[in-house]
């Protein structure tokens, strides 16, 4: 408002006084102050009263009726400035008694010009910067649409990648359980315990990540239950670094590799098959396999909706491109390898 008093102020010595470049600038100082004073009483009530009377005329009246009102109400603000600094300039005694009148006549014309000039730029500026906020507003309300929207679009998609897996594992654990009904009563029994606990443990995490050493118990607990149905024929020995526990995994991503091991390489043969699961931490990343002994397969052919396949669509969904699978397949030795970053840890979530 200083800078738009002292603009207005040299404006209107320029425009009123009739001063010129010749003219000496200690004649120039007289007028200046005064016509400072002017702008110094009108300037802070139009920048204060023009932006809200704009918002308010602007909601009840479209352009040009709105400015039928804002001309109005602005030669009224100037007419109360140039009230004010007349009051002034009689306060400090420079306008004697008597001269008010013809003061105020004198000073009505400039000071109408000024407000008028002043008001209009406050005005345009006001409607600018109104336009811009609600650019800005509904640009981050797309922003913020099209961002929620792709989250429930992933949150939709993983559960749906999820629901394929939970189901698989459980109609598998419940075919188990039904073989062993007739023949076994005592194993399917103690398969209905393990599963119920099993499947408490896998359904208590809403988030899609568990911690690596809670995926293991479920782990533990699927093989478990499996040993019910194979008994020797199925082996297995778990090896895991106590420094990669709380690292983050998709919930039964490792158990379902477990899962595809006892289908492919211990189910199908006499001998059954030897399962081996390590877990291992290499600076930021995890390092967890899945070794069986079974006659391999060819990892180059998988179907779609393969355990494999959900595995790296969920990686890919979860981590981007900070996550991998590999695996190493042939007859006798098959290793599905699981890279994933470490950063992700019980701690860094609570």
């Amino acid at each position: 408002m200083l800078g738009w008093s002292i603009v207005a102020a040299v404006t209107a010595v320029a425009l009123f006084s009739g001063a010129t470049w010749q003219t000496p600038w200690r004649d120039l100082v007289q007028p200046f102050t005064i016509s400072f004073i002017f702008t110094c009483s009108i300037v802070p009530l139009v920048a204060f009263a023009m932006p809200r009377l704009m918002r308010g005329v602007s909601c009840r009246f479209r352009f040009p009726y709105d400015w039928v009102v804002l001309i109005p109400a602005m030669a009224a603000l100037g007419l109360t400035g140039s009230t004010i600094a007349i009051a002034v300039l009689r306060t400090i005694g420079y306008i004697r008694p008597g001269q008010t009148g013809t003061w105020f006549l004198a000073a009505l014309k400039q000071s109408l010009i000024m407000t008028l000039i002043f008001g209009i730029a406050v005005s345009a500026f006001e409607g600018m910067r109104a336009r811009l906020e609600d650019a800005r507003m509904a640009l981050r309300t797309k922003e913020r649409d099209e961002a929620e929207a792709r989250r429930l679009a992933a949150e939709a998609q993983l559960a749906a990648l999820e629901s394929r897996v939970q189901p698989h594992f459980l109609f598998n654990t419940l075919n188990s359980i039904a073989a062993l009904v007739h023949d076994n009563p005592a194993g399917a029994e103690r398969m209905t315990t393990q599963l119920a606990s099993l499947l408490r443990s896998s359904l208590d995490h809403e988030s899609p990540l568990v911690s690596l050493a809670d995926e293991l118990q479920v782990v533990r607990s699927y093989l478990e239950i499996e040993r019910v149905r194979f008994g020797d024929r199925l082996r297995y020995a778990i090896d895991a670094d106590a420094a990669v526990d709380g690292v983050r995994v998709p919930r039964l991503a490792i158990q379902t590799l477990v899962e595809n091991a006892v289908k492919y390489a211990v189910s199908p043969r006499r001998e059954g098959g030897t399962i081996t699961i390590r877990a291992q931490g290499h600076g930021s990343r995890a390092r967890l396999d899945v070794h069986d002994d079974g006659p391999g397969f060819d990892a180059t052919s998988l179907p779609g909706g393969h355990g494999l396949d959900l595995l790296r669509s969920r990686l890919s969904m979860l981590y981007g491109d900070d996550a991998a699978v590999a695996i190493d397949s042939r007859p006798g030795h098959t290793t599905v390898a699981v890279d994933v970053p470490v950063e992700r840890k019980l701690e860094t979530e609570k």
